[in-house]
């Protein structure tokens, strides 16, 4: 059995890596690790609230180490906020070397991936890679994961994408050479249901705002109880 930490960004790719590694009896995650942006309070990249990244562990059954990063955050930076955290988890559980991502097929970005790690002594799978995104889209679907769009790079994808479902509606209407999981940044996502959580999270839709003369990013918060 080999234990595992998992890089979970709050969105789709994150989840369906974790819903897949529950699947297999060689494996077993321990944890969640998110990069996390100081004074804005969100998992970098996607812009998804802190609370709701904590609701989002809590619904998933496992603990959250965070790796706080400051705004304009420079390499060098990140890889140290990073090493931090994942000393953190090695602390928490000892002998802990190996942690999972969500990638899918970009080669480069995983050999980023893969050295960063290897320069700490950790080891990264990632079991989705080389997946058909396409079909990969309609698993998800079809499995039952709940997640929508929250945050669109209107350089590759029309602002009015941000917010939506990701549904078939959505996967019919993207247009051609736009990944149907936005593996080129195309967009991010944030989920709130699906077999990897044990309930649904209550969330709501807010503004969305464009962000660096670029990114549209969809507010969503947790819905009062």
């Amino acid at each position: 059995m080999t234990n595992l930490l998992l890089a979970w960004s709050g969105g789709k790719d994150a989840a369906w890596t974790l819903h897949t590694l529950r699947q297999r009896d060689d494996v077993r995650v321990l944890g969640l690790l998110t990069t996390v942006t100081a004074g804005f309070d969100r998992i970098a990249m996607h812009g998804i609230r802190r609370d709701v990244l904590h609701a989002q562990a809590d619904a998933v059954g496992l603990p959250l180490i965070e790796s706080m990063i400051p705004q304009g955050c420079d390499n060098d930076t990140y890889e140290a906020s990073f090493s931090a955290a994942l000393a953190g988890a090695r602390e928490r559980w000892p002998g802990l070397d190996t942690i999972a991502f969500g990638d899918l097929y970009l080669a480069d970005v995983r050999a980023w991936r893969e050295a960063l790690c290897a320069r700490h002594g950790w080891r990264i799978q990632t079991p989705l890679f080389g997946t058909d995104t396409a079909a990969l889209a309609r698993t998800m679907i079809a499995g039952g994961l709940r997640t929508n769009l929250c945050c669109v790079d209107t350089q590759q994808l029309d602002a009015g994408f941000s917010g939506r479902e990701f549904d078939k509606a959505l996967l019919a209407e993207l247009p051609a050479g736009c990944d149907p999981c936005g593996e080129n940044g195309e967009f991010h996502t944030l989920v709130h249901a699906g077999p990897m959580f044990e309930r649904a999270l209550p969330i709501e839709r807010g503004e969305t705002v464009l962000r660096d003369g670029r990114f549209a990013f969809t507010e969503f918060t947790l819905a009062p109880l």
